[in-house]
């Protein structure tokens, strides 16, 4: 979600926050997922835009995504878990060396990471208004970027 709060010059604070708490009821409550979650975040007070959002991000809600934050959360949500799955595969398992070729690759292949749903993803990025290619790139960028500032915090608590 920074990423693409970046990219779209949105508050990467605001963004940030939606991506870590969206889920922030599954495991409590999987079968009332993300319902419970907006319950939650609505008791905290986060406005309206922010529970959509959450809300959006299950097709099961029937919550319509009309915000770019809550079509961008709902396309992120799926591709960011199976780009980490495409680097715990590899020999490195590092977001440096990985290429978009590889993500799509995987894609194609339909035993790999099987329970995530490619054609959710592509709706999804259709939603967006995007190319897929674009996205697993906006996708690799961040998390390669999430990945270089935790080596640098872990090196900072070393000294």
């Amino acid at each position: 979600m920074v990423g693409y709060a970046k990219k779209f010059g949105e508050s990467e604070e605001r963004w940030s926050l939606l991506g870590l708490l969206h889920d922030l009821d599954y495991e409590k409550h999987p079968e009332e997922h993300p319902l419970q979650a907006v319950n939650m975040l609505q008791g905290l007070g986060f406005d309206e835009e922010f529970l959509q959002a959450v809300a959006g991000h299950a097709d099961r809600t029937g919550v319509p995504r009309t915000t770019t934050m809550a079509k961008t959360l709902y396309a992120v949500d799926e591709m960011a878990g199976f780009v980490v799955a495409c680097v715990l595969v590899r020999p490195d398992r590092s977001f440096a060396t990985l290429k978009p070729k590889s993500v799509k690759k995987k894609l194609k292949d339909k035993a790999f990471a099987k329970a995530v749903n490619r054609d959710q993803m592509a709706a999804a990025v259709a939603e967006m208004g995007i190319d897929m290619n674009e996205h697993i790139e906006t996708m690799i960028d961040a998390l390669r970027e999430g990945e270089k500032r935790l080596q640098e915090l872990d090196m900072s608590l070393i000294d």
